[in-house]
């Protein structure tokens, strides 16, 4: 999905604190979704970024809301994005990742397993046996080795949800996903967005299962807010 994007625009794929590449941020207080994005903020000052299009996935997409509030977006697209329940969620013991950090030596067998792909990815995309096998590991092993996932998802739970578009004056697109069974679309959203998208036969991380879609999504957020951009 990235290389279309590229051809026309200047990509930054980020790392949030924890995941991938990226050290978790250090000590108090939790790594909250503000506090993620005071941490991209910092990485766009780095690289002499004042105001960028974003685009995020589930926690990514509430990230992006965030930057937005701090003056950084020219316009945000959040992909199954979370934050839009209605009250702090409750503590989940994250068993399956603990399972999978245990697993992580056997994975290159594991993964072979057509059925164990199955199970593992049924919760993110909506058709698993569309992933191939070595991508299946990649993502597998993604989820287990952050180090900063089990911090990250008690602190994304327990904030404060998203109630207010208060300091976003930059247009935002939201995109929900059919087979989305970890993120839903509330009955009403919290506040008014500029455009809301729909993405049939996805998961929660729809780049799997319709490629050409998420690419025409974002594409269409970042127009929505170069037109923005003219009429300012």
């Amino acid at each position: 999905m990235l290389a279309p994007l590229a051809a026309g625009h200047d990509v930054l794929a980020v790392d949030l604190p924890g995941f991938g590449a990226s050290s978790p941020l250090p000590g108090d207080p939790p790594p909250s979704p503000p506090r993620l994005a005071a941490a991209v903020a910092r990485l766009l000052d780095h690289l002499g970024l004042e105001r960028v299009h974003i685009a995020g996935n589930s926690l990514g997409g509430w990230v992006a809301i965030e930057l937005a509030r701090l003056g950084r977006a020219l316009s945000v697209c959040g992909i199954a994005p979370a934050g839009f329940w209605r009250e702090p969620l409750p503590p989940k013991p994250f068993v399956a990742h603990h399972v999978s950090r245990a697993a992580l030596p056997l994975l290159p067998v594991l993964g072979g397993s057509a059925r164990l792909r199955r199970a593992a990815l049924t919760g993110v995309v909506g058709f698993p046996d569309r992933v191939p096998r070595q991508d299946a590991v990649r993502i597998i092993r993604a989820y287990a080795s952050g180090p900063g996932f089990v911090d990250v998802n008690r602190a994304m739970r327990s904030a404060e949800p998203l109630r207010s578009r208060e300091g976003v004056d930059a247009p935002v697109t939201l995109a929900w996903c059919e087979l989305d069974r970890l993120v839903r679309r509330p009955r009403q959203l919290p506040f008014a967005v500029e455009r809301e998208v729909a993405l049939p036969g996805c998961g929660h991380v729809p780049m799997w299962d319709d490629p050409d879609a998420v690419t025409a999504t974002v594409r269409a957020s970042v127009a929505l807010g170069d037109q923005s951009i003219l009429r300012g």
